[in-house]
């Protein structure tokens, strides 16, 4: 009997009832369009003012805020349509499956990018206009995305070579195990995130300790900049816990199978919500230009 199968049919046995369910959708609803409509407001201000769109590091932070709009909102649609509807069809699950997984991939290669452009910044100030130009930040955000599409598409590849075509005119209850089954894929998926957590905290590591050897002797900058990466260190630490749910829910799933619908909700929180939640206060509220247009944005919206 396969996984899939399983928590399918344990979340069939176990569903919330009715006032259970409709708290944890207020919940899921309410923290998406909060942080949805501080992140627009992050957006906005960075469209309406040059100085951000020239700079290497406000386009990433720009990436970043989108492709976090983009995870959250498809996530809760997802979470929201497996209450409405429970089981939805097979390729529309797959659509959104995918696209969810190319924003979760996305975000922490996006803040290693950033760790990376305050490395720079830091340790090689004279070279940071020549190195992190538009056009290579640019490049670099094409980079993420294609990286994220070549890990994320194969299950994707696997699935149709190896499953009957009319598995995806069916109907399933919306996980990526329930539509992506082939255990070769779970092997895939497990090799894939071992080498994007060892690449991605390296590189973290990497640049805090330039960053702290430099900030031992040079500018309040640089001690700045190594509070950053250690946000950009824990922010990372929240987003990569994610390649860990699937043994977590499994873990959980033997534990209390009579929960295992709160546990799902539990490390959708966690896994998915939080970590998305963070970007706004690391960026939006910390640095200083930023706060200072931000703050001229939301006065120009809250006058008459």
């Amino acid at each position: 009997m396969s996984t899939s199968y399983i928590n399918e049919t344990v979340v069939e046995n176990y569903r919330d009832a009715f006032t259970k369910a409709l708290f944890k959708n207020v919940i899921v609803v309410v923290l998406c369009i909060s942080i949805n409509y501080i992140n627009v407001a992050l957006i906005q201000t960075f469209c309406k003012h040059q100085i951000f769109y020239m700079n290497p590091r406000y386009i990433l932070f720009f990436h970043l805020v989108l492709n976090d709009m983009i995870q959250v909102t498809l996530t809760v649609i997802l979470f929201v349509s497996s209450y409405i509807f429970f089981q939805i069809n097979v390729s529309v699950c797959c659509v959104l499956i995918l696209l969810a997984l190319f924003a979760t991939e996305n975000t922490p290669l996006n803040l290693a990018c950033m760790a990376v452009e305050c490395y720079i910044a830091i340790c090689i100030p004279l070279r940071h206009v020549q190195i992190c130009t538009v056009k290579r930040t640019l490049m670099l955000i094409g980079l993420i995305w294609m990286t994220s599409m070549l890990s994320v598409l194969p299950d994707l590849f696997i699935s149709l070579a190896t499953i009957p075509l009319d598995f995806f005119h069916s109907r399933v209850f919306c996980l990526r195990e329930t539509v992506f089954q082939n255990p070769h894929i779970i092997k895939k998926r497990d090799i894939t995130y071992i080498v994007y957590l060892v690449i991605v905290w390296f590189i973290i590591f990497f640049t805090y300790f330039k960053i702290l050897f430099t900030a031992k002797t040079a500018s309040q900058d640089a001690t700045k900049a190594r509070n950053t990466i250690i946000l950009h260190g824990f922010q990372v630490l929240l987003c990569m816990s994610i390649y860990a749910e699937p043994l977590l829910r499994q873990v959980l799933q033997q534990w209390f199978p009579k929960n295992y619908s709160d546990s799902l909700f539990a490390c959708y929180i966690l896994f998915q919500i939080l970590p998305r939640a963070i970007s706004p206060i690391v960026y939006g509220v910390r640095d200083k230009t930023y706060r200072k247009y931000l703050k001229r944005y939301l006065l120009c919206k809250m006058s008459p």
